[in-house]
């Protein structure tokens, strides 16, 4: 009777233990094997006296199996003091279309989970746990297939179904493994291409979902979203020097250019219809950029796959699969290769922060809230429409750390910016009065989130030395970017959002009135050192009426190219790594559009040729000059020469190498006024060449300048300094000395 109840659960697509009876099983004298064939007419059991595969040429033996009942079961009792746990067999059947198919049993191979792996899983301490959960290409006793396997606690039965079972429920449902809510099942002679799905029926009100895999390597393109299997440790990587070097980099003393690109709207095929490049096609196109400017690093919106193209990847679904738009993971490591193997370093965007609640997604995955906290006072972002995850549950920090470091271990990415950071600390965070739990101490800090910030990064840095981890951390919470040792969250870095929005504020402005607004420009100098900041112009400053970075800018044309490239000189010697958004280095009007490509057809005209310039010479002397990027994070780099002189918008400093005779002085003139013989104390005697001039003419400028350098002069004291120069300040300019 007991097993009439599971062979109606299976044939009805409700048993969440189908080794219970499908499979061999013994029985006095023998085994007993029983499949569930529901489009068989006939089938016949093959197997071989020998173990193994290849013995079956040998010794094959085909027995017909009996049909029990209409729902589609096959039995047979075979005498044979075979082990059923090494028992491998094939079921030969006839479907009802009269075609012969052939395949190993699903139901007579063991489980490959180990014990101490969904223990690990549990606890939350499994970094790798990409390597066991989802679908993985796999050899049990020399039978090739596929092991799929699912977190899924709450589940009553799960099934894989796919394009290989014509998404039939009833033909896969999968082993619960104990009590870790880990579901598994070896499905032989699959391979990569397939396509898939789970279907979870949960035990909360048999609510029923097709969830795609939360661990799934390749997705299909949307709007389709279904898995697809993938091998992902077939590429040969020819990065291994690029690798070794990373690890021995001191990257807070070392040169950090970031060009940040989506890779949907950089470039478009004009020519084909204006679809996406591939990541191939990006490689060929988009690194000789890079490397031409001379940035050092490109950072990618998240390349993790995504339903919805306006969402410019951070509302995730698929957190292990670089998205099919551009090609298959393959292609993604061939583009990251090739970066490395032409010097240019590869971040990617990262969002643990949240993710959206498309019905394949992580949403409700097994009829409860399983990634996400039941409470949505907890447990959702209304301004984006998203879901938080629930950084307490030891299987959801085991998904993230897992995934911070597979994109690192398999991808060979360079540094992760984690996205919205802000709102992971803060329980309250864009939230109203009553919308928010407090904490258990009754303050508004995400408890959870903090340490599992920490954890992920204790865990990153260990592991994988060089790689840097970057925060995009809105508020002022103290040590974003100090060891965790010493009270920190433990970030690499931290985005400078105060910087850079004072600093737009004051260049937005007509220069007549800057004089007024000088401390903006200064204001960043009080706190430049308590954290390590990256200085961003982002996408985010570009988009949603903005306006791109030169329409921000002043003035008639001759103004804004002279305003915004004065703007990027200041960055450059402001203390701090750099980050530009990829159109803003040559000037597009236009905001960013990611349904588009760049406007590309500007550098036909000299102004955007002469910025593209301008940026050119602004990272190769960024990446020569020691005094431009070895100290970034401490005074002994910087050194104000004059911040008093609002009058006039003119502003000067000092950069120091850690050798602090390797100095440059910057000067700047910030309205459209050229001043003459305008003088500035100097540390040192001598000859002062101009290493840069905003204003000369190959960047479209006026080339009003001071014919290579001058001579300081001898026992004229200012500002304190024992020595001067006299200079020529060009109009909007930003000038380079080095002594």
């Amino acid at each position: 009777m007991e097993n009439e109840k599971i062979l109606r659960q299976i044939a009805s697509a409700e048993c969440g233990n189908p080794f219970e009876i499908l499979g061999p099983h013994t029985f006095d004298g023998g085994i007993i094997v029983r499949s569930f064939l529901p489009e068989a007419k006939a089938a016949w059991i093959v197997y071989s006296k020998k173990n193994g595969p290849s013995s079956y040429a040998e010794s094959e033996i085909i027995k017909e199996m009996l049909k029990t009942g209409d729902a589609g079961f096959f039995e047979i009792r075979l005498k044979t003091k075979k082990d059923i746990s090494s028992f491998r067999y094939k079921i030969r059947l006839m479907t009802v279309w009269d075609e012969m198919r052939e395949s190993y049993d699903p139901y007579c191979f063991q489980p490959t989970i180990t014990d101490f792996d969904q223990h690990l899983l549990n606890e939350g301490t499994h970094y790798n746990s990409y390597e066991k959960l989802g679908s993985h290409i796999m050899e049990i006793d020399g039978i090739s297939g596929v092991r799929f396997a699912v977190w899924a606690p709450n589940a009553k039965r799960v099934s894989v179904i796919g394009d290989f079972n014509g998404w039939d429920s009833r033909r896969h449902p999968m082993r619960r493994l104990s009590s870790s809510g880990i579901w598994e099942l070896f499905i032989p002679a699959l391979g990569q291409g397939c396509v898939y799905k789970f279907e979870i029926k949960s035990r909360y009100q048999s609510h029923i979902q097709q969830k795609a895999d939360p661990y799934a390597f390749h997705f299909e393109v949307r709007p389709k979203s279904a898995a697809v299997v993938y091998n992902i440790n077939c590429y040969e990587w020819g990065d291994a020097e690029w690798v070794d070097n990373r690890a021995k980099t001191d990257w807070h003393q070392s040169p950090l250019s970031v060009y940040e690109v989506h890779l949907g709207s950089w470039m478009r095929a004009a020519d084909d219809g204006s679809r996406f490049l591939t990541y191939r096609e990006l490689a060929t196109n988009l690194i000789p950029y890079v490397k031409k400017l001379g940035f050092t690093h490109i950072e990618l919106l998240p390349v993790s796959e995504h339903p919805f193209d306006g969402s410019w990847g951070y509302q995730t679904v698929g957190y292990y699969a670089p998205t099919s738009r551009f090609g298959a993971p393959d292609d993604f490591m061939y583009f990251v290769d090739m970066c490395h193997r032409n010097g240019v370093g590869v971040i990617v965007d990262w969002v643990p922060a949240h993710f959206p609640k498309d019905g394949h997604g992580l949403a409700f995955f097994d009829g409860t809230h399983l990634y996400e906290h039941m409470d949505p006072k907890m447990g959702e972002h209304k301004d984006w429409g998203t879901l938080i995850f629930n950084y307490g549950r030891n299987e959801v920090r085991s998904f993230l750390i897992s995934n911070a470091l597979f994109w690192v271990q398999k991808y060979h990415i360079d540094g992760l910016r984690v996205d919205a950071v802000a709102s992971m600390l803060y329980l309250d965070y864009s939230k109203g009065s009553g919308e928010w739990i407090q904490n258990k101490y009754g303050g508004n800090e995400n408890i959870e989130a903090v340490q599992f910030l920490k954890t992920f990064n204790e865990v990153l840095h260990q592991r994988h030395p060089g790689v840097l981890t970057i925060a995009e951390e809105s508020t002022a919470w103290p040590s974003v970017s100090r060891p965790t040792y010493i009270g920190g969250l433990g970030f690499s870095l931290k985005w400078n959002m105060g910087w850079m929005h004072d600093t737009l504020g004051y260049f937005s402005k007509d220069p007549l009135f800057r004089k007024y607004h000088s401390g903006a420009l200064t204001f960043s100098m009080l706190y430049a050192f308590t954290e390590n900041f990256v200085l961003p112009f982002s996408h985010d400053e570009v988009v949603h009426g903005k306006r791109s970075m030169i329409d921000k800018m002043p003035g008639d044309i001759w103004q804004k190219f002279a305003n915004l490239r004065a703007l990027y000189g200041y960055m450059y010697g402001h203390p701090g790594k750099k980050l530009l958004f990829m159109g803003s280095e040559f000037g597009q009007w236009s905001e960013w559009n990611h349904d588009e490509g760049l406007q590309w057809h500007l550098l036909s005209n000299e102004p955007n040729t002469g910025l593209l310039n301008y940026m050119q010479d602004l990272n190769n002397l960024y990446r020569s000059e020691p005094a431009m990027h070895q100290v970034d994070f401490d005074w002994h780099g910087f050194q104000w020469i004059d911040f008093r002189d609002s009058e006039n918008s003119v502003l000067s400093f000092i950069r120091r190498a850690k050798k602090s005779d390797d100095l440059l002085v910057f000067v700047y003139n910030l309205t459209p006024v050229p001043r003459y013989n305008y003088s500035i104390g100097v540390p040192h005697a001598g000859y002062y060449r101009e290493l840069l001039n905003s204003d000369s003419s190959v960047y479209w400028g006026g080339n009003m300048g001071n014919a290579g350098g001058v001579s300081s002069d001898e026992f004229v004291s200012h500002e304190g300094f024992s020595h001067s120069i006299r200079i020529t300040l060009p109009p909007l300019s930003c000038l380079v000395f080095k002594p």
